[in-house]
This record gives structure tokens, sequence and C-alpha cells, in this order.
């Protein structure tokens, strides 16, 4: 047995040490941030995972000037404790949980920073992610995601930008089971091609905070979505859920959203959004389907690197660039801001996607 920090806390789950987490090795907990100005210029994102089994902690941050995505990784071992929000450069500090947070960069490779997230109102949860492969759970999960304001600065080559007044965004918290560092080489039998369907549109409006998401099969049959609004300072009670239907386009010869309308069905929300993508952030720039920072990856004691993406120059069709967040305008019955999250992997019937 290992006895942490953590075991001081009332957080226990199972008769161990918090060091322990179940059974399954792709156990993962994550914390995600984006957030932008009102203008939708400044784009950023952090991504921060804990991998208990794999006894792995890593780190990325992200963010947008002019036609340049700049990226911080950061991968350590953990050491078996899970209260160490901290990866090389890049921590967290937890100010008050469910509406708080601070997030510091020290200067490394010429990128640092510093801003705190404060929730506009209480969390919401989603309903749990559980998909399976035939016999072998692929994803089983939850998440909480909250949208909010931030406060601070990123800074690049000397360069320093104070966030703009009114920059908002969404944060998420989400823990259990996804595959994570290395892949098993063993096929299920009778598995069917893989496939992966995701949209996500959090969006801030003026005075509440809009979110749906869908996960979907190769048919596009839903197995997971929803809609659910927070007005400003709700609490738990007075959070409200409902249903959307999202039609969308796609960029000729990409598989990233090109727009999209959302009808949504929950009490107080706006009924009827459109989204104009205004800008687009790559999602590999927080190790999600990149090739070689990818998540849970052992890399040693510690290891940091600076990444630059040419966002003008990158393949489409390219598997690590196929995941993708695009900052959207959004009209209709309310006017706010938000961004259209999409991954789309194997085929897809509804929009005649097939492999690769």
């Amino acid at each position: 047995m290992v006895l942490t920090r953590g075991d001081e806390f009332p957080l226990h789950q199972a008769p161990e040490p918090i060091a322990y987490s179940g059974t399954d090795r792709n156990f993962y907990d994550r914390y995600f941030f984006n957030g932008y100005a009102p203008d939708g210029s400044g784009f950023f994102a952090l991504a921060f995972g804990i991998y208990p089994h794999l006894d792995i902690a890593d780190a990325h941050l992200s963010f947008i000037r002019g036609s340049t995505q700049y990226c911080l990784h950061a991968s350590c071992e953990l050491g078996m404790e899970r209260l160490e929000l901290r990866v090389g450069p890049i921590a967290i500090e937890v100010i008050e949980p469910l509406h708080q947070l601070r997030v510091t960069i020290d200067e490394t490779n010429g990128i640092a920073g510093e801003f705190t997230f404060t929730g506009r109102a209480f969390p919401i949860e989603e309903p749990r992610f559980t998909h399976r492969i035939g016999p072998r759970a692929l994803l089983d999960y939850t998440r909480m995601t909250q949208n909010g304001r931030y406060q601070g600065w990123l800074e690049v080559d000397g360069v320093r930008e104070e966030m703009a007044s009114g920059t908002c965004g969404t944060r998420d918290r989400s823990w259990g089971v996804r595959p994570i560092g290395a892949r098993d080489p063993q096929p299920t039998p009778g598995n069917p091609i893989p496939s992966f369907f995701w949209q996500w549109t959090p969006i801030n409006f003026e005075h509440g905070s809009l979110f749906f998401h869908v996960n979907a099969d190769v048919e596009g049959k839903a197995w997971n979505r929803r809609a659910a609004w927070a007005a400003d300072g709700a609490a738990i009670d007075e959070l409200v859920e409902g249903d959307g239907l999202l039609s969308f386009s796609m960029q000729d010869g990409t598989r990233w959203p090109a727009g999209g309308s959302l009808a949504v069905d929950a009490l107080g929300a706006p009924a009827s959004l459109e989204f104009e993508p205004i800008g687009r952030f790559q999602m590999k720039g927080l190790g999600y389907t990149h090739p070689t920072w990818g998540h849970g990856h052992h890399r040693g004691p510690l290891d940091v690197e600076r990444e630059d993406i040419d966002l003008a120059a990158i393949d489409a069709t390219a598997m690590e660039n196929r995941h993708v967040q695009m900052l959207c305008k959004v009209t209709g019955d309310a006017e706010g801001m938000g961004v259209f999250e999409q991954l789309a992997v194997g085929p897809y019937a509804p929009l005649g996607l097939k492999l690769p």
C-alpha cells in the first residue's frame, strides 16, 4: 500500500489508498480549459491528465497568435501522488472547488502565462459515457462542464498579451476509462471497423451558458446526446436539462465542420442557433491524436517540448489533424460565442465518410 496526501481527505471510493483507482490500466483523471476574447481573438486551451495505473501525468498549453498555434507539451512520472497538480512548468491550483481555479505556466522555451478561471454557474454533469466494442469497454467515464470568465496573460518569445476584458470559455473535468498510453495490439474477435463520431458545442451568451454534445455510431444513431442550459449564477437545482438536434456541413476535402444549425429543447435556452466559424484550433496541440505527444505515454522522469504549428500549412486529411475546435460566432435567437468541436474517425454514413 502507498499513502499519499489524498488519503487525508474523505475522497476514497474503495477500501484502498487514493493512489489506486480500480483495476483498469486506462483509468484517467483530466482537466481541460479553453478561452477566447469577445471578438474571437486570443484563443487558448490547456489539458492536464493524470493516469494512476501508468504512474504518469502530462499537461499541454496551446494558443493561437496570427496563423501560428504555439504549444508547450510536458510529461512526468507521477510517483503515485495524485494531488501534485504540476507537470514540469505547468501547474493547476484549485482555489474554490467547482468554481475557481488558477493555472500557471513557468517560462519555458519562450512560453509563459498565468490565468484564473471563474465559473458562471454550477457545473453541469453530462450523462455517463459508456461505449463498448464487443466485450471490451472502450469508454466509461463521467464529465462535468462549466462555462466561465478568465483573467490573466500569455507570453511567447517575450511578447506578453493580457487577456481582454470579457474573455470567456469552457472548462471540464472528466474521469474514468479512455484509451491512453500504448495501444493494445490484440484485436477483438468480430470487431467492427473502428469508428468514432463526436460533436460538442459549449456556448457563452451574455446571461447564460448553453451546452450540447453528441456521440453517434457509424449509422448516425446517437448513443450519448444532451443539451443543457445554465443561467448566470444558477445553482445545481437550477440547471436545465434538455435535448437538441445539430445540422451541419463540412469543409470540402476535410473532416472539419463548416458551420451548422442547432435546435434546442431546454427551458430558458435559445431555441434556434446558427454557427459561423471564425477560427480553427487543432486539438493535437493538447495531445489529442498527436503522433508523438499522445496522452499517457511514458517519456521519462520529465520531458518538456515546444511545438509551433503553422495552421495554414497542415494536411487536413492526416489523422492527427482531424480533431478540431472551430471558434464560432453564434447567432439566431441569441448572440454569443462558442466552439464547435468535432472528431470523425472511420466511416460515418450520414456524411458518406469511409475509411481511412
